[in-house]
């Protein structure tokens, strides 16, 4: 897929402000895990306990903080940052609330449209503020499913997410290599959503795979799955499978198993 491709997709995703919404979205995490069990196991990130969710997302949010600050023109060398993480884990709601002060610190400082180095499509400022609101919403989900919740996704926000995702997985190999492993003979999947028009057709190709525009408003893909927004959201990062109640698939089986298998990251 082209550049062009990538561009004329992303300008159908709904219009956010990513920058507010980490700090709404890490409030809620807040919020959520304020009083939890901290050791409590969280299924969708295996090995992980509620502690290690909050350490993640704090620590991405601190480190694309500092890849803002510096205005990085090439790929980071360390992802050493002073973390200033408590001692105790009974510190850490604090200490992620503090990580999205010190993300709308950065934001503040730095032009959204100012010119950096990214690992996705949108080589701009832009490109960390988006990444890092969906870390954080998706582990927000995380840890209201390990505490037997169910996730409530604005519907704005799980459109945006789904278009965030597709368009920049393609890129994704290096720090989720079986993503390599999405080839094919010129199939398509298509991902519509319930609650409203939103649609995205991705085609797999013997060299790779990429959200097809041009084909986006055609009827016809090999395989198609049907959900909510916010349903759609969980479904391509791996929270949901695609034979969820929630979720309805049709056509090619096979096709669906292979993308799921090897998208998640």
């Amino acid at each position: 897929m082209n550049m062009s491709d990538h561009t004329a997709h992303a300008s159908l995703a709904p219009q956010v402000d990513h920058r507010a919404a980490v700090a709404a979205e890490t409030a809620r995490f807040v919020a959520t895990i304020r009083d939890a069990d901290l050791t409590t196991a969280v299924p969708s990130c295996p090995g992980w306990t509620l502690a290690d969710l909050i350490k993640h997302t704090g620590s991405v949010q601190r480190w694309f903080s500092a890849l803002l600050r510096s205005r990085i023109q090439e790929p980071p060398r360390t992802r050493d940052v002073d973390l200033r993480l408590p001692e105790r884990e009974e510190g850490y709601p604090d200490w992620l609330a503090e990580s999205a002060t010190v993300a709308a610190e950065a934001f503040a400082a730095t032009d959204p449209d100012l010119p950096m180095w990214a690992w996705g499509v949108d080589q701009h400022a832009r490109f960390w503020a988006r990444r890092m609101l969906f870390e954080t919403l998706l582990h927000r989900a995380d840890a209201e499913l390990a505490l037997g919740l169910r996730p409530a996704i604005d519907r704005s926000l799980a459109v945006d997410g789904i278009d965030e995702f597709l368009v920049n997985l393609p890129f994704a190999t290096f720090f989720a290599p079986k993503v390599a492993e999405l080839r094919g003979s010129d199939r398509t999947i298509r991902f519509r959503t319930t609650d409203g028009d939103d649609t995205w057709l991705v085609r797999l190709r013997p060299d790779g795979f990429g959200l097809d525009t041009a084909g986006a408003a055609e009827d016809t893909a090999d395989a198609t799955v049907r959900g909510t927004a916010a349903d759609l959201l969980l479904l391509v990062y791996g929270r949901l499978p695609y034979r969820a109640q929630a979720l309805a698939h049709e056509g090619d089986e096979d096709l669906l198993a292979h993308w799921f298998a090897n998208s998640a990251f």
